[in-house]
């Protein structure tokens, strides 16, 4: 282990890139402690402990608590998220964006200038929500969010103008880390926001303890029961359905070419940690919307979308069933691979190439998918349980009955933090492998021991 990590900081270009990366989330870091004017901190703490295992506090743990700071990097990565997941289902319905997609770099470029106009329209809209959402709180304590002499439009487009330019800003990084450093950008920057609050939530645990709230026998539980998670995640995540393809020989001059046999990888996970993401994202407008209308009914919706509600979790697992499905058929294209297997002579045994070959990838893909699906919905919705249990006392004419008959710990919880599991470990780890895999790709390119040297990590991204 030591001498890979010697081995990284011998390579120039590896150890410019990687200390270029963790400079550019030192700057990330930095901005999330800056305050945008007319805020009253103290009000917001506390505004956002009482919003702690909902879904506010859920957001303020991707942005590395920024949200509960309320600082210029408040709106975090996600309006560029949702900018990319509008443009991607555009690519789909709309012609224009669909014949770009197809023309290589250039067309990228354009796509991307397009996320680009998405991610600030977005976060005008998200900035000028939250500026008016936050001059109508007062917390029971008669303190308001916004300072009375602050409130009014000055505050509204200052917030719109912070908010927005630290989005963009932290927007342009996430590029930057994906263009000159090493790891995907924008997981890297959410993974950095996730990542900042473990030690807090380890002291908090061990104060816990420490009071006699929790037990050691509960810590050493969680401890087993946090390394059997990321086993499962590890375990899936670099899960493969190999299919085996045969070349046939082929006699170019004097050399013959081919005859060999070889495997088509299939990740279990194809869409990785990015559906989840984006289910995440959009599973927060109609409760952020909701909050913004003041009527009975909104209130009453607001408070059926909260995290652990049984609409919630409808709404929840749908989306990572549409956005895995969705994602897996944006990064992978069964008639590009069957037409490529066919074009270098190969073929799959059994199985006609052409149609035949694509429809047979095709069908694996979908069930190996399927496994994924109840994979990531199980990983997804297990913070809720363990923070706060299902609240199915809120369905309709069985919903008290049910209530009654659950086990305390199923409707109540075991008052377990986020971290301790689920979404935010799936996309801790998930991120951690995908760079771990790069940094070892550039490692044994230039013919140097990687940090698995008798078995190879196997590709996430193949």
């Amino acid at each position: 282990m030591f001498e890979s990590f010697r081995n990284i900081f011998s390579i120039p270009e590896l150890r410019k890139r990687i200390l270029y990366t963790f400079g550019l989330l030192a700057v990330y870091r930095l901005g999330a402690h800056i305050p945008t004017p007319g805020v009253n901190p103290k009000a917001m703490a506390e505004f956002f402990s009482s919003q702690a295992g909902g879904a506010l506090g859920f957001l303020d743990i991707f942005s590395g608590g920024a949200l509960r700071r309320f600082s210029v990097f408040a709106l975090g990565i996600m309006p560029y998220i949702s900018a990319s997941i509008i443009l991607q289902l555009l690519t789909v319905v709309w012609p224009y964006l669909e014949k770009l997609s197809k023309e290589g770099e250039s067309g990228r470029k354009k796509i991307t200038q397009y996320t680009r106009y998405g991610t600030i329209l977005l976060s005008v809209i998200q900035a000028s929500g939250i500026a008016i959402f936050l001059e109508k709180q007062q917390l029971p304590s008669g303190q308001h969010l916004v300072r009375p002499e602050m409130q009014g439009p000055g505050f509204v487009f200052l917030t719109i103008l912070s908010l927005t330019t630290g989005s963009a800003f932290i927007m342009w990084l996430g590029e930057q880390i994906s263009e000159r450093g090493i790891g995907n950008g924008i997981s890297l920057i959410i993974y950095a926001g996730i990542v900042v609050g473990l030690p807090a939530a380890i002291f908090g645990l061990w104060q816990q303890v420490s009071l006699g709230t929790l037990s050691l026998f509960s810590v050493l539980a969680i401890l087993v029961f946090m390394t059997l998670v990321v086993g499962l995640i590890v375990f899936v995540e670099s899960g493969q359905r190999r299919i085996p393809v045969q070349y046939a020989k082929r006699v170019v001059g004097r050399k013959v070419y081919g005859g060999q046999n070889t495997y088509l990888p299939l990740r279990v996970n194809t869409g990785g940690v990015m559906a989840i993401i984006f289910a995440i994202s959009i599973i927060q407008f109609p409760r952020y919307f909701a909050n913004l209308i003041t009527s009975e009914w909104a209130k009453k919706l607001a408070d059926s979308l909260a995290a652990g509600h049984p609409l919630y979790l409808l709404f929840y697992s749908i989306a990572i069933v549409f956005f895995t499905y969705f994602y897996v058929s944006i990064v992978f294209n069964p008639d590009d691979t069957a037409d490529n297997i066919r074009k270098y002579g190969g073929f799959i045994p059994g199985i006609r190439p052409g149609k035949k070959t694509a429809e047979y990838i095709d069908n694996s893909l979908t069930r190996i998918t399927t496994i994924a699906i109840v994979y990531l919905i199980a990983i997804a919705i297990l913070p809720d349980f363990l923070n706060q249990g299902f609240k199915v006392g809120g369905i309709p004419l069985i919903g008290p009955r049910l209530e009654a008959a659950l086990p305390k710990f199923v409707t109540e919880g075991f008052g377990f933090n986020f971290y301790f599991g689920g979404t935010s470990l799936l996309i801790v780890v998930g991120v951690a492998m995908d760079t771990v895999q790069q940094i070892e790709s550039q490692l044994v390119m230039r013919h140097y021991d990687g940090f698995l040297r008798k078995s190879r990590m196997r590709g996430r991204r193949s």
